[in-house]
């Protein structure tokens, strides 16, 4: 690094430096910096190029980029958590920001948890004050009368991208796979699609990892908030008219934890960060739809869906363990061991036979005493939910209670235990299956899409 020394109590200023595309090869490039520091430089390719230079250069493909520039950088606001921003290639309107402000203050509300910060008293911005309208709740629905032509869709190698392929093969709808990064897992899924697939490079700014050597902070940053705008900007320079992820209800509520409230791990996986990106996209006349087409359901309602496919059994995976940017990777896809693995098991168990899902994680997690405090977290039982993309613990219970009723799995050591010692703490409320197969209305999936889905369940 240079003669600039980081201090990371004593940055003052994140500085959004400028961002650019290069039309003849995709590469964009995203620029920061701390206070006088070097520059920091993030690099993304996006396949399809070389690409119109009117199409780069237009206003649609500009706001894209901006919001990308705005996103991307929590990765690097984070190493300081600064009390100023600097727009440095033109300041974005009082709503823009107040966008930013939500998704950097919840988006790092695990982060700022974990070490101990308060955000708020930092991401200060009296202008974007103005307009609250972008952060309260939304009441209703607000899907579009038309269904999109083409579709990005984002795919992540677990059950929950793949229900969504389905889905859209049995609607019909032309639809591009896309990734960001080159983790080997998704591209295997990718190809077993049988569909055409978009793999996105992303490359962290290498200063970023001395930061992180010279005592920044650390921690979990919304990350499909991030991912979210890349795919934007590859929909609309390669002519997608629909971002498509596979985010279900269950992500909106997150760990409620004593004195503190509630801290959402995957809230840019939420309704919220969802409904407000939409916003974003309309305001800059950005044509692009953007929703997550399973938001109408819960995670055992997509598990159960997952669970009438097996052509996917030896591809996929949901263990986050296998896309980490350092450390181990599971060597079989689970580990076993994780929040994510523990979830997607006991999920999938009440709609799978025994023998296929024992086959799928190679040892059964519901009879190992060792997971057994695991499981309890899942179940907000002594403890709260893990902070990692899980369901509910509604739902963890009502799959205990499930199963419990089965005799393939009622023997097993933690169901047992749950139906024994757990299960008559509850109300019938908490375990009610049913009630947690509904679709909810509030939803972005086009009108025509949506009635399609829902007559077929």
């Amino acid at each position: 690094m240079s003669e600039w020394r980081f201090s990371r109590e004593a940055v003052d200023c994140f500085r959004f430096v400028r961002a650019d595309i290069d039309a003849t090869n995709g590469e964009v490039q995203l620029v920061y910096a701390l206070d006088d520091g070097p520059e920091l430089v993030e690099r993304i390719r996006v396949p399809g190029a070389p690409f119109c230079a009117d199409l780069v250069n237009g206003s649609a493909c500009r706001a894209a980029l901006d919001l990308l520039h705005g996103l991307a950088g929590v990765s690097y606001y984070k190493a300081a958590v600064p009390s100023r921003w600097s727009f440095e290639s033109g300041t974005p309107d009082a709503e823009t920001r107040a966008f930013l402000r939500l998704v950097y203050l919840k988006g790092l509300g695990e982060f700022a948890h974990r070490n101990g910060l308060d955000l708020s008293s930092k991401l200060v911005d009296e202008g974007a004050e103005a307009h609250p309208a972008v952060v309260q709740a939304p009441q209703k629905a607000d899907a579009s009368l038309e269904a999109p032509r083409r579709a990005l869709v984002a795919l992540g190698g677990g059950k929950d991208s793949l229900v969504t392929v389905e889905s859209l093969r049995r609607l019909g709808v032309e639809q591009t796979l896309a990734w960001v990064g080159s983790a080997p897992l998704i591209r295997s899924c990718a190809e077993h699609t049988g569909l055409p697939g978009l793999q996105i490079e992303r490359r962290l700014a290498p200063e970023l990892f001395d930061l992180n050597r010279a005592g920044a902070w650390n921690g979990h940053i919304p990350v499909t908030a991030i991912n979210s705008a890349i795919l934007v900007l590859a929909a609309v320079l390669n002519g997608f008219d629909a971002v498509v992820f596979s985010n279900e209800r269950s992500a909106s509520y997150g760990s409620l934890i004593p004195g503190s409230g509630e801290v959402n791990h995957q809230w840019s996986k939420g309704w919220l960060f969802e409904r407000a990106l939409r916003a974003q996209l309309a305001r800059h006349a950005v044509p692009v739809a953007y929703f997550s087409l399973l938001r109408p359901w819960s995670e055992l309602a997509v598990a159960r869906q997952f669970a009438r496919l097996d052509r996917y059994d030896a591809h996929f995976s949901s263990c986050n363990r296998n896309f980490h940017i350092l450390g181990s990777r599971p060597v079989n896809r689970w580990c076993g061991a994780c929040p994510k693995c523990r979830f997607v098991f006991l999920a999938l168990a009440p709609f799978m036979p025994k023998p296929r899902l024992m086959g799928i994680f190679g040892r059964n997690l519901l009879d190992d005493v060792e997971q057994m405090s695991g499981f309890d977290a899942l179940i907000e039982y002594r403890d709260h939910k893990p902070f990692e993309c899980v369901g509910e613990a509604s739902e963890s219970r009502a799959a205990f209670a499930l199963l419990a009723t089965q005799p393939a799995w009622r023997e097993d050591l933690l169901v047992a235990r749950f139906h024994a010692e757990i299960a008559p703490q509850l109300t019938g409320a908490d375990l009610d299956m049913d009630a947690l197969m509904l679709p909810h209305p509030l939803h972005a999936i086009p009108v025509p899409w949506w009635e399609r889905l829902h007559e077929t369940g």
